[in-house]
């Protein structure tokens, strides 16, 4: 698939898709960008000089509305839609939240792509998801530890949402639409996941979470937007793991973003601390998968950030 084409997609304005908007933008594609409130995408994309390329729509995802129709004439789709892992405390009314976020959102783009007469219909679906699916390691696994997307999936509750997650797209490939399962793991951006994790570093009170042996598997967010790009534009399908070559144990991770803010990084994370502060998601923080990009490797993909470093200097300047 060449430049120059339409792309609807939805969670536009999250980190990953507001990233993906731009690099579309810049590259000469045309955007239509799914968001709850138009004032606050306008608002995001203000300064953008290609906003002739750039159509907001506003809509809920996870209801069936007028939003669909703009699929129509699109070439592609991209499905990001989902509430975030650390928004709260992982109650059965949030977990609901989560899962409802994805599994419905994923189900309506998928009608709407596929109720299409065929020559109107999209190419292709992105669809997000987790490394999550594989599951969780134990301690006594983490050191052989690796996942790639051949392996099965996981038995954990976000081993299951991502199942049913990506379960939903099975009527695309059912109507020849060919489908991406972008299974992404931690992506470290100037904001988000990685602020939170250097917060205790720039207190002196930083370090090893645990045992500090839990792998984690971390993509660069210009390799995010790299990966979907290189999706979009190759015929690639099936599952895809989001992760860079260079995973890293929750030590080493650890000791590394020390480094590079000047802090010590020797004071483990004790388990209360962690359950007081995360809730019910400290369980996953202790555990982790040694995620492997073997599709991205295998089809010629180049990782501007294969190493954890390297990633985490650019980041933090």
């Amino acid at each position: 698939m060449a430049s120059h084409h339409k792309v609807f997609i939805t969670g536009a304005t999250g980190l990953i898709g507001r990233s993906i908007t731009e690099a579309l933008l810049a590259r000469g594609d045309s955007v239509v960008a799914l968001t709850r409130s138009r004032a606050k995408a306008q608002k995001l994309w203000s300064k953008i000089s290609s906003e002739a390329r750039l159509n907001i729509v506003e809509g809920e995802s996870t209801s069936e509305g007028t939003w669909q129709e703009q699929i129509q004439g699109c070439d592609a789709v991209i499905n990001l839609a989902g509430e975030s892992l650390a928004g709260a405390r992982w109650d059965a009314r949030y977990r609901q939240t989560l899962h409802d976020s994805r599994i419905d959102s994923t189900r309506f783009v998928v009608e709407a792509m596929c109720r299409l007469p065929v020559a109107d219909r999209p190419k292709v679906l992105l669809n997000a998801s987790g490394i999550d699916y594989y599951g969780f390691a134990e301690l006594a696994d983490f050191d052989e530890d690796e996942v790639s997307e051949g392996d099965t999936g996981g038995e954990s509750y976000l081993s299951a949402m991502c199942w049913d997650w990506e379960d939903e797209t099975t009527a695309c490939s059912a109507a020849h639409i060919r489908v991406a399962l972008m299974r992404t793991g931690l992506v470290l951006a100037k904001e988000g996941a990685l602020a939170k994790l250097a917060r205790p570093f720039e207190l002196h009170v930083g370090g090893p979470i645990g045992s500090g042996r839990q792998w984690m598997s971390w993509i660069h967010i210009e390799d995010v937007v790299g990966a979907y790009l290189f999706a979009l534009d190759h015929e690639v399908s099936g599952p895809i793991n989001l992760v860079a070559p260079g995973a890293a144990r929750n030590r080493e991770f650890a000791a590394t973003l020390g480094k590079l803010l000047g802090r010590r990084s020797w004071l483990p994370v004790p388990r209360f601390a962690l359950q007081l502060a995360a809730g019910q998601l400290h369980e996953y923080l202790l555990k982790g998968r040694r995620a492997v990009p073997g599709v991205l490797n295998s089809a010629g993909y180049t990782f501007r950030y294969p190493e954890l470093e390297g990633a985490l200097r650019d980041l933090l300047g």
